[in-house]
């Protein structure tokens, strides 16, 4: 959850996606890294949370008030087009405004709810690989929000656990170079992620199966949204 957002998993093979919106990325020790990659996550809850003035704490306590569904407000968060789906010229929607839905708190939740439901779009693209997923784990700027990560959670019906180490691009980096120094002395991959990546417990956050069910109806007015303003 960072400026972008990022869903990556693991294959033994190729994933060939008709639409062109999976990337397909080596892995170092072989098989493959599909990978989809949304424009606007944090950098969209961003807008709107400048909009209010609100600093990162208020924001959450804003998104928190409201309802699953922000009563009916649909956001497509697409300020800078988008990526997945694939709407390069597309602009941002907010959807289902009435006198009675229009509050602070409403816009706050409804663009966070827009900027996730996108990474499950792009969740279900991965197909199997995503079938049955067991645990997401998290990482970017927005995974350090207790209420996102529980939306997460929900939105996905998927475990969700951050890593001790918070700068996780780094540390994967660190962890490449040294399997690359390492492995004349036969030090393996596994190992080393065995010794350096730590999950922390403190960050799980389990579904709920009442607030997944409110989400889905939430995703699917999300979904009605994309076809009747992109034809998708």
């Amino acid at each position: 959850l960072g400026t972008s957002g990022t869903v990556c998993a693991y294959s033994p093979n190729s994933v060939v996606c008709d639409s062109a919106m999976v990337a397909n990325f080596c892995a170092s020790h072989g098989g493959w890294l599909p990978l989809i990659c949304t424009m606007n996550v944090t950098s969209a809850t961003t807008r709107v949370r400048e909009l209010f003035g609100l600093d990162l704490a208020a924001f959450s306590e804003q998104v928190a008030s409201a309802p699953i569904g922000a009563e009916g407000v649909t956001v497509l968060p697409f300020f800078n087009g988008e990526r997945v789906p694939m709407l390069p010229d597309a602009t941002g929607d907010f959807l289902g405004l009435t006198s009675l839905n229009m509050t602070q708190a409403n816009l706050c939740r409804g663009v966070m709810e827009g900027a996730t439901f996108g990474l499950r779009y792009g969740l279900e693209l991965l197909g199997e690989l995503a079938a049955g997923t067991s645990q997401i784990r998290l990482i970017g700027g927005g995974a350090k929000s207790p209420v996102w990560r529980q939306m997460v959670a929900d939105i996905t019906n998927t475990q969700v656990i951050c890593p001790e180490i918070t700068d996780a691009a780094a540390l994967g980096a660190a962890i490449q170079a040294a399997w690359c120094d390492l492995q004349p002395e036969g030090v393996s991959l596994a190992s080393l992620c065995e010794r350096l990546v730590h999950l922390d417990a403190a960050s799980l956050a389990e579904p709920d199966a009442e607030r997944v069910a409110a989400y889905e109806g939430a995703y699917q007015r999300y979904l009605a949204a994309l076809g009747q303003r992109h034809s998708l």
